[in-house]
């Protein structure tokens, strides 16, 4: 894919002229100015349609974290980090590619009307031929991925476990399975123990990119 460098500064510029208003919208939880975060989104998708961006804060005194990611689509790892190396440097805000482990791993996320724990799910992961095979196992597994909010719950919690790039790039397949009555006798180990497996197997497997079924 071609990376646009005058599309990527025409972005930054975006962001400079309008920093200001940003910061000035923040609420508690989150910013309130709609129109502009709608127009970084279209100026980002222009550069590359998988991009997408969110916000973190830490504590009420650091500055704001706005970090870069695609969706889980490796093709798509070299613009996010053609976009974040380019970033300028302004006071209040900070950049940074992909959603890094996270610790404490939380709990549970909150998607909205629904709760997601991170007790709810189970997985394996298992090296064949080289490449590290991810399963998730939920109660109910769906038939359409994007119509249940559990899958986008366990992409969060996967970010928080392994790191959003590792899981791109170290990742062969994720596959979705209903959860058998007794997980352990089948195999499973609840999704709170996978960074520790992650980490014993991936030195063992080339960077690859991810697949998802």
């Amino acid at each position: 894919m071609n990376i646009s460098l005058k599309q990527i500064e025409d972005f930054w510029h975006q962001v400079e002229r309008t920093l200001d208003q940003l910061l000035a919208s923040q609420g508690d939880t989150q910013f309130e100015a709609d129109s502009l975060l709608a127009a970084y989104r279209l100026s980002l998708q222009k550069i590359d349609r998988n991009l997408t961006f969110h916000f973190e804060r830490e504590s009420d005194g650091g500055p704001v974290e706005m970090i870069f990611g695609c969706d889980g689509y490796p093709e798509s790892i070299h613009a996010v980090l053609s976009v974040v190396g380019a970033a300028p440097e302004l006071s209040g805000i900070n950049f940074r590619a992909f959603n890094e482990r996270y610790d404490p791993v939380p709990a549970f996320v909150n998607m909205g009307e629904e709760l997601c724990e991170i007790d709810e799910f189970w997985c394996s992961l298992r090296e064949l031929n080289g490449k590290l095979q991810l399963a998730i196992y939920l109660v109910d597994a769906p038939k359409i991925l994007e119509m249940d909010p559990r899958v986008e719950a366990a992409m969060i919690l996967l970010d928080a476990l392994i790191g959003e790039y590792e899981l791109m790039t170290r990742v062969w397949s994720l596959d979705w399975y209903e959860l058998p009555i007794d997980p352990v006798d089948f195999g499973l180990m609840p999704l709170s123990h996978l960074r520790h497996a992650f980490d014993q197997m991936k030195a063992r497997v080339a960077p690859v990119g991810i697949t998802i079924h």
